[in-house]
């Protein structure tokens, strides 16, 4: 009996010992937590490795069985892929991450799960926490026009209405995503000037059709924000506020922290603005809130919400390549702004995201959202404006007011440590009015519901040298039905080694995009306007293939060359020549192709410089029947430039930091649509600067300026930018560690 116990609690012993928890703390250069960090323990005697995503507090428990060594494999957003050796005595490591070249640096978009850029079969460029902070963007527009391949187009000054150009897709063939969640009106529509980037931790900018993994409208490009998430043990209040020329201010307050299975966020922005012209002031206040919960390390809870109010004065387009006096046919015209035009916009964002790991390899994601937009745009008709088409002094008012609510569910699979299977499910309740009561002879109203469902599954494989990035999605949508969206992309690399040339990587993909209706085109009718329930989604048809060459370690070329047929495209077309009523058909096709270059470095870990160049030529393959220039069979697309390129340079330390961008955009084809022959719009280069030093750890002073060159120049013709402005400030900060 006594040997039967003694062997019974050696046993005991034994798979105690073998057994253990292997605490592996995740934290960045300047040793702050870094949370939703991808763990995996690589042991050579398991084909599959256990995984595991680091808390608020940058912390993941792997279970291990056995002796070590332990190999860990770290997958971190914005930062490199970091594989460390932990000592087989270790109970508790920590792991500090690096940066890298962006064609390094671990994306999340591309796949939907943490991948290094490398190897994500798609063009993903990104701007961290600290670059945002540094840089201070009023809104999303003023970040983005820094990242290779994106055209901005802003109408006018702060607040203006802002659009986004990629690939030489049209400016609603982006998906736009807010802590997961499409912040889109219903076909696209997005207005980037007031998209506040205040508590952003992450912004990252995926370039192609990517509808696979993302649905409708991610024609040409998707953008994803995340916000910041808590992760010091003692509460940390921040707060701060600047001021500049043009009546400029801004405040800012969060309190955040992380403590045992809490983590969260508060926070409060407020930006005004008087602008340099008469009615271009604006004004945007943005709430919000980052919570996390995890009763277990296999179960976690997070709710995010988020509340943003804008208003901004409309003053039009009036002055045209710096000139607002013409004369057509002898009569001379003198342009001014419209003084009665404002434009106010509301929207609310909730989610509430459930995320389950099954098992070493299992990871599920359950997400119920729901998002709200209301946006009014009105003129009083003080300002009447005369042109060839005659007095223009019509008062209007337009509402939109759009709901999406809906469930998602996102599963990951890591089968081996080569291959993984991604799989969704997607539910959506698009619903929503669109109505235009003033003036009553023109008045349109319009209502209509959407009920969608989407299924898609991806699978990614690396094989040594070889790459495979495959999926498709299964959508129906209430208005253009059944479709399905497939993705395939290759990646190969061709040299590994070299002190010169130490990695060349070759890629190709093709895929598909689909963009549904906007509630205008399918659900309005007026005296002048028929809806059309019956539109089919537009469509993109893309191919794209480059190269990526790793030079000395620190730089890195890359090359694409990026063919998009559109096609199906949603046009106006006047179907009774007598009472000129009309409706949307899918009349249009056109396309766009061109090459991306950029040349991407981390000279130090603490300076990168990032430099890019795209050329794009567009033309319309078929119109309308009476279409007229610019819209004509032939024409060039409406304000897409054939050359634009960017640079960024970065530089953060731990008492300093700076950011240079610049920005070069080319002529493109515009028009007045006033009868003023103007077809065009100037190139400009705009220059931004931003810096910020630490006086201490609870002090930070801060400037930023912009367009410093103090250049006149439209982005959209007849809508004048901002001359040279600048901000400066102080923030604080009590607590945290």
């Amino acid at each position: 009996m006594r040997v039967a116990s003694a062997v019974s609690l050696v046993l005991l012993f034994s798979v105690a010992a073998a057994a253990a928890d292997l605490k592996i703390k995740v934290v960045d250069p300047q040793s702050a937590a870094v949370a939703g960090a991808q763990v995996s323990l690589v042991r050579a005697t398991e084909k599959i490795p256990a995984t595991q995503m680091t808390s608020a507090e940058g912390m993941a428990v792997l279970h291990v069985s056995g002796t070590g060594p332990y190999q860990v494999k770290i997958l971190a957003p914005g930062f490199a892929v970091e594989t460390v050796e932990v000592p087989s005595q270790a109970e508790t490591f920590t792991v500090t991450l690096h940066l890298a070249t962006a064609a390094e640096t671990v994306v999340v978009s591309a796949t939907r799960t943490p991948v290094a850029d490398e190897a994500a079969g798609a063009d993903v460029d990104s701007l961290s926490g600290a670059e945002l902070t540094t840089m201070q963007p009023v809104a999303a527009n003023d970040a983005v026009r820094f990242l290779p391949g994106a055209v901005v187009n802003t109408a006018g000054q702060h607040g203006g209405l802002s659009s986004l150009f990629v690939r030489g897709g049209n400016s609603n063939y982006n998906k736009v995503l807010v802590d997961g969640v499409s912040v889109t009106e219903a076909g696209g529509t997005i207005d980037f000037g007031t998209l506040s980037l205040a508590q952003a931790d992450r912004l990252e900018f995926l370039r192609g059709a990517q509808s696979t993994l993302y649905g409708s409208d991610a024609m040409s490009s998707v953008v994803q924000v995340w916000t910041h998430t808590g992760s010091t043990r003692i509460p940390e209040l921040q707060f701060g506020a600047d001021a500049g020329n043009y009546g400029t201010e801004s405040g800012y307050a969060s309190l955040a922290g992380a403590r045992g299975r809490f983590d969260y966020n508060v926070f409060g922005h407020q930006f005004n603005t008087s602008g340099s012209d008469p009615n271009d002031d604006y004004s945007n206040s943005l709430e919000g809130m980052n919570a996390g919960f995890a009763p277990s390390e296999q179960v976690s809870l997070r709710l995010r919400v988020r509340h943003d109010n804008s208003v901004t004065g409309a003053p039009g387009a009036w002055n045209f390549n710096g000139n607002n006096v013409f004369n057509e046919f002898g009569t001379t015209y003198v342009l001014s702004p419209d003084l009665g035009g404002r434009a106010r916009q509301n929207n609310f964002l909730a989610s509430l995201d459930l995320a389950v790991k099954t098992g070493p390899n299992w990871m599920q994601h359950f997400t119920g959202f729901e998002f709200n937009l209301k946006t009014t745009n009105l003129d009083t008709g003080v300002s009447p404006e005369n042109t060839p088409y005659g007095t223009i002094n019509t008062p209007f008012e337009a509402l939109v007011n759009i709901n999406r609510a809906g469930f998602d569910y996102q599963g990951d699979y890591l089968e081996r440590s080569w291959a993984q299977t991604t799989v969704g499910y997607e539910f959506e309740d698009e619903n929503g009015s669109v109505n235009d009561p003033i003036p009553a002879l023109y008045a349109s109203y319009g209502q209509g519901l959407r009920l969608n469902e989407a299924a898609y599954v991806q699978q990614a494989l690396t094989l040594d040298r070889l790459n495979v990035i495959a999926g498709v999605r299964f959508v129906h949508n209430t208005t253009f039905g059944n479709v399905g969206v497939p993705r395939v992309a290759l990646g190969f690399q061709a040299l590994r080694g070299g002190h010169i040339f130490s990695g060349t990587r070759f890629n190709g993909s093709f895929a598909t995009g689909i963009k549904e209706p906007r509630f205008e085109e399918t659900f309005v009718s007026s005296q002048y306007q028929l809806p059309n329930p019956n539109l089919k989604a537009e469509r993109n048809r893309a191919l794209e293939a480059g190269f990526q060459q790793n030079l000395l370690s620190r730089f890195v070329l890359v090359a694409n060359y990026f063919n998009n047929l559109f096609h199906d495209q949603i046009e106006f077309e006047t179907i009774n020549p007598t009472t000129f009523q009309g409706q949307y058909e899918n009349l249009e096709k056109s396309l766009a192709h061109g090459a991306e270059v950029g040349l991407q470095s981390r000279i130090t870990q603490r300076l990168s410089w990032n430099a890019s160049y795209t050329y794009t030529s567009t033309q319309i393959l078929q119109a309308p029947a009476g279409s007229f220039p610019p819209y004509a069979q032939g024409d060039p697309l409406l304000r897409r430039p054939r050359h634009s390129a960017t640079t960024l340079l970065s530089y953060l330390a731990s008492r300093w930091g700076g950011t240079l961008g610049g920005s070069f955009v080319g002529p493109r084809p515009d028009s007045d649509f006033d009868g003023f022959n103007i077809n065009h719009t100037p190139g400009y280069f705009l220059l931004d600067l931003g810096g910020w030093y630490k006086v201490n750890s609870h002090i930070t002073i801060y400037a930023n300026a912009e367009n410093v060159l103090d250049h006149f120049y439209e982005e959209v013709t007849g809508y004048p930018s901002l001359r040279a402005n600048f901000r400066a400030g102080m923030r604080f900060r009590i607590g945290g560690e």
